[in-house]
């Protein structure tokens, strides 16, 4: 594999910039309690400020404000009731983000553009957006669709990019703001203080921010879903959590063009869990007991970055340089018994236990540069991370009902201890084809790879498996008229095979199967077609977007026809292609008097184009939202009601699901409301007051069915912040 510290070297001595001052402030978001999809900027999908009207793909924008006053428990709570998003995953620390029917290894996460998803994490599962607390964040960026040209392996579905707030560096005086919130949920017990404080000295910045979580189990209410009734209001164990996040930054903007920041941020979950419901509560006291726990995971991460602004070199009038290490270790459990049946003694079973322990360190890089080159903007850069993997595990199966309980251990590692490297280069060109035609054009190369290391009482020889994968991207916007913009993009996108899909050797945790490890996979690849129409003008925005996603080479596991033992084998293939149409439309209107209305339909549809009886879908097959909404013009009260209905899904595996073979439609509204309420002393204090599932209505999200987890009953939040 090539050296990855050469193309960061040559970067680094081609872009050393003459002496000059601090980077370029970004203004203050604006004070409002909406996601915007096309009034305001980003910079996810170009890598420049960019107005999310012109940028030629799907994007949504979720400021800070629409954050707070949501009290939501996590980024991808607040982030269903968009278009062409999702949830998977209970409980207030494990809810993931679903883009477009793609979840888990297909979505990348990013935090300031650099990427958060580990390469040891299950395919359907990735990292959780938890690790970044929601305190400290700006605003977040979600765009619907590949995106691998800037950001490489995952992004198929596309990319959540997490906006930290920065503190301002360069300038003069001196001076402080900050915000201090406390949540308080009575259903689930929350509490839930945190606070901010950024300030500037000079030339000197810092920042400061910090939560505080405890949680305990939530209850369900009583009513019917599908085939599932539950008799009474019912407590989902498991989905309680103590976490707690922390970050500190400090800067110095050394001239009007040059900055230098160091950060430093940290993360640690206790006694969380994936969330169950007892077999007696659902009726089904005969079937098996799967308890999935997480007692503990700790994340940090520091990280040292150099931006410069309006530089006027030759190659380079904008340069911005990040070097991170992460640390990763978590512990997971899984607690299964599976009962015989008739026939058998009475609490006769097995007992299955495991417990993984996994430490991941990650060293990466990013070098990004900007030119502009008359109405162009040309962005290149390259990347590089390494993830570097130490696994243990151990399990014990244990036979019940028979005479004493026969016990059998093992100690050894089912994914070795191994390394995940990736380097990539990448270009894309903003062109100003002309005042009409605005088109993007990009490219990226990479090559990854994968190695096992030596691993104790793993005998299996080291396995060294590399790809390397080439991907590009056009995307087009055309204004019709002032306020009209018809959008076209395609581009492919891909995903490297993980250390699970590769290395995993042995029993499956749910002690129904044994995994053969597979080196040889290759990367998943997509292409994606999207034709949209984007609208802005006077009361009234909007967008619609139709779409097509193939995945190729796509990663199922399958049964290889061997036995060990008992054990029917499985092993990750290549065999599946998967190809997802949908349609995605939203609009606001502004009314009168400080209403307003928001609206949102999505439609998608998943299949398995060499296998049409394999059902693939990972979402819902429609949703519709809505949103009523009012302001005082001063901004100062405001309140909403929204709704959201989930249309029937019918691309159920059979025998998977305890609710049936058609996951039943549902709609839950909400009620939110807020206000400043007095000004003191240079401290302004808000209220926030949200009422999640009015009607209390049983059901769960899609993604939660198969291992039914359904969300909470009728529940209250209060959130009291105040700022300085």
């Amino acid at each position: 594999m090539p050296n990855p510290l050469r193309p960061a070297l040559c970067f680094a001595l081609l872009l050393l910039p003459p002496s000059g001052a601090a980077q370029t402030r970004a203004p203050a978001s604006r004070d409002t309690t909406r996601a915007a999809i096309l009034q305001v900027v980003t910079v996810t999908a170009t890598r420049a400020r960019t107005p999310v009207f012109r940028a030629p793909s799907p994007i949504l924008v979720v400021d800070s404000n629409r954050i707070r006053a949501s009290l939501a428990n996590g980024i991808a709570e607040l982030l269903r009731e968009e278009p062409g998003l999702d949830l998977t995953g209970s409980g207030p620390n494990q809810g993931r983000p679903v883009i477009r029917g793609q979840r888990g290894q297909r979505i990348l996460l990013l935090e300031d553009g650099i990427r958060i998803n580990n390469t040891r994490r299950q395919q359907d599962f990735g990292e959780i957006p938890a690790l970044v607390g929601l305190t400290g964040l700006r605003r977040v960026e979600v765009v619907r669709g590949p995106l691998s040209v800037l950001y490489g392996t995952d992004a198929i579905g596309g990319v959540v990019n997490l906006i930290t707030t920065r503190p301002p560096l360069g300038g003069a005086g001196t001076r402080v703001n900050g915000s201090v919130g406390y949540r308080y949920g009575p259903t689930d017990r929350q509490q839930h203080p945190a606070g901010r404080v950024f300030g500037q000295v000079g030339r000197f910045g810092f920042g400061v921010t910090g939560s505080y979580r405890k949680t305990s189990p939530y209850t369900a209410p009583a009513g019917t879903f599908g085939n599932l009734t539950l008799a009474s209001d019912t407590r989902v164990q498991d989905t309680g959590v103590k976490d707690a996040t922390m970050s500190l930054e400090a800067g110095y903007g050394f001239s009007e063009r040059h900055a230098l920041s160091a950060r430093y941020s940290r993360y640690q979950a206790d006694d969380a869990g994936f969330g169950y419901v007892d077999n007696a509560d659902l009726g089904t006291p005969d079937a098996p007991r799967i308890v999935i726990r997480y007692p503990a995971q700790r994340y940090h991460k520091a990280s040292l970055t150099y931006r410069g602004n309006a530089l006027a070199l030759p190659f380079a009038d904008r340069v911005e340089v990040t070097a991170y290490r992460s640390g990763n270790t978590r512990t997971l459990t899984n607690n299964i018994f599976v009962p015989f049946g008739p026939g058998t003694p009475p609490g006769a079973g097995v007992q299955v236990d495991t417990r993984n322990f996994t430490d991941i360190v990650t060293t990466g890089y990013r070098i990004e540069v900007s030119r502009v080159l008359g109405r162009h903007v040309l962005t290149y850069g390259t990347d590089f991370f390494r993830d570097r993997s130490d696994n243990t595990d151990s399990s014990s199966t244990t036979v019940i009902g028979f005479g004493p309980p026969r016990s059998q251990a093992n100690d050894t590692a089912l994914t070795p201890n191994a390394a995940f490297r990736s380097l990539g280069v990448f270009a894309q060109g903003e062109l100003q084809l002309t005042d009409r035609w605005f088109a993007v054009l990009g490219a990226r190369w990479q090559e990854v790879e994968a190695k096992t290391r030596p691993t104790p009482r793993v005998t299996d020889p080291v396995v060294d498996a590399r790809d390397q994968t080439l991907v590009g991207a056009a995307n087009l916007s055309y204004r019709v008229v002032e306020g009209l913009n018809l959008v076209g993009s395609v581009g492919r996108a891909f995903r490297s095979p993980n250390l699970i899909e590769r290395f995993f050797n042995g029993p499956t945790p749910e002690g129904n199967g044994y995994q053969k490890r597979n080196p040889d996979l290759k990367p998943e690849t997509s292409l994606e077609v999207d034709l949209g129409v984007k609208v802005a003008t006077g009361r009234i925005s909007g967008e619609l977007f139709a779409y097509r996603n193939e995945v190729r080479n796509a990663i199922r596991i399958a049964p290889t026809g061997e036995k060990i033992g008992s054990f029917t084998v499985y092993q990750n293939v290549n065999l599946d292609r998967l190809r997802t149409q949908g349609l995605e439309l939203w609009t606001r209107v502004d009314l009168p008097r400080g209403l307003f209305l928001v609206g949102s339909y999505t439609r998608v549809a998943s299949k398995d184009v060499l296998d049409p009886g394999n059902p693939v879908g990972n979402s819902y097959s429609a949703k519709l939202t809505g949103r009523l909404g009012w302001r005082k013009r001063d901004g100062r009260f405001w309140t909403e009601y929204d709704l959201r209905h989930n249309g029937t899904w019918k691309d159920v595996a059979m025998a998977t699901s305890p609710v049936g073979p058609v996951l039943p439609s549902f709609t839950v509204h909400g009620l939110r409301a807020g206000g400043r309420l007095f000004r003191l002393g240079g401290t302004t204090h808000e209220i926030i007051v949200v009422v999640n599932n009015l009607t209390n209505r049983l059901y769960a999200e899609f993604g939660n069915v198969s291992f039914f987890r359904p969300e909470p009953k009728r529940s209250l939040a209060l959130g009291w912040n105040t700022t300085f």
